[in-house]
This record gives C-alpha cells, sequence and structure tokens, in this order.
C-alpha cells in the first residue's frame, strides 16, 4: 500500500477550486526577440526582504523553456475587464500578442498596458513541483499601472469580480498594517 492516499484529480481541481485566485500574465522575450507570455494563476508573493513571488508553470510550458532561457520575466496583473485578453494568453494561439497593448519596459520585458500592476524579476531558482516547476523571482521593479483598480479573479472554474458593495476595506486591515509596519524580526522570537 502506497504511503499517500490516491487523490482523484477531478475532485482535486473542484475543492482547490473553491479558493479564489487573481489572474496574471507572465512575460518574456523569446531568442527571436518575439514576446512570449501565458496565463498564470499560480502566483504569490513570497518574502518581503528579500523581495520575491513565485509563480508555477507546467513542466511542458514553451513559454516557460523562453523565461528560462532569458533568465528575466513580467508579471502582469489583470483587470477584471482584461477577460478576453487573459483567454488568449490561457490559449495555444501562436501570437498571444497580437491586438494586445504593450510596451518594451526599461528592463527589456514586454509589459501590458492596461494591467493593474507590474512586477519585473530575474529568476533567482526554480524548484521541482510536481508537474509544475515552482519558479521564485528576485523582484527588480514594480508598478501600480492600472485604473480600475479590481483584478480579474477566477473561482469555482470561472472568471469572477469583486462585488460592488464588497471593496471596503476590513475593518481590521488598519491593525494589520500597524502590526506589519511596527513588527520586527525579534517580535517573533
Amino acid at each position: 500500500m502506497s504511503e499517500y492516499p490516491e487523490i482523484d484529480g477531478r475532485a482535486f481541481r473542484n475543492v482547490l477550486g473553491q479558493f479564489c485566485t487573481g489572474i496574471t500574465v507572465i512575460t518574456t522575450f523569446g531568442a527571436d526577440e518575439a514576446p512570449i507570455g501565458f496565463a498564470c494563476q499560480s502566483f504569490a508573493a513570497l518574502s518581503l526582504d528579500p523581495p520575491l513571488v513565485l509563480f508555477c508553470p507546467g513542466k511542458s510550458s514553451r513559454s516557460w523553456a523562453a523565461i528560462e532561457e532569458r533568465g528575466r520575466f513580467a508579471v502582469n496583473v489583470l483587470a477584471e475587464e482584461q477577460r478576453e485578453l487573459c483567454a488568449r494568453f490561457g490559449s495555444r494561439e501562436p501570437d498571444k500578442f497580437a491586438g494586445a497593448a504593450w510596451h518594451r519596459s526599461s528592463l527589456e520585458l514586454p509589459v501590458l498596458d492596461d494591467a493593474l500592476a507590474t512586477i519585473e524579476c530575474s529568476v533567482d531558482r526554480v524548484v521541482d513541483g510536481g508537474d509544475h516547476w515552482i519558479v521564485i523571482g528576485r523582484v527588480l521593479s514594480l508598478a501600480e499601472v492600472g485604473e480600475s483598480g479590481r483584478p480579474l479573479l477566477f473561482y469555482r472554474g470561472q472568471y469572477s469580480a469583486i462585488e460592488p458593495d464588497k471593496t471596503v476595506p476590513a475593518p481590521w486591515r488598519a491593525d494589520l498594517e500597524h502590526f506589519l509596519t511596527t513588527t520586527t524580526l525579534d517580535t517573533w522570537l
């Protein structure tokens, strides 16, 4: 008998679909200097000091191969009105940038013009994560660039958005902000 129980793939997806995620597009330039990118919901902040983020591409991802070769990538946080753009970057379309508004950043990365935020990174390290890689990126530059302020979300296998009356910060937010700005490493010891 296996040390671990057998987990049904469909059940795994359904249960994890209960966790709402934001959607990003990870971009870089390929060897031919053509922009490359893919939609990614497996993205997270990892560390403040040093500033690190992570994302998890599939091991067979051609976009990941280009990012690994380039050594740098941009994370574009999508706004709720960018559903079509997300679908395009989540497809097998050969030219995902066709019709997309983008520019070359000062760090020589393709950045989507209407994203809520952009985080430009170098690949710090890569860890095996089963059928995916866990890519840890060192943040080199970041900016809030979008105007809507409302993220595109993915929940239960479909796009979602924040309800209009649900955009008020939680009452504990000020307490958390105070804690984060006044706590030092020795507080935790």
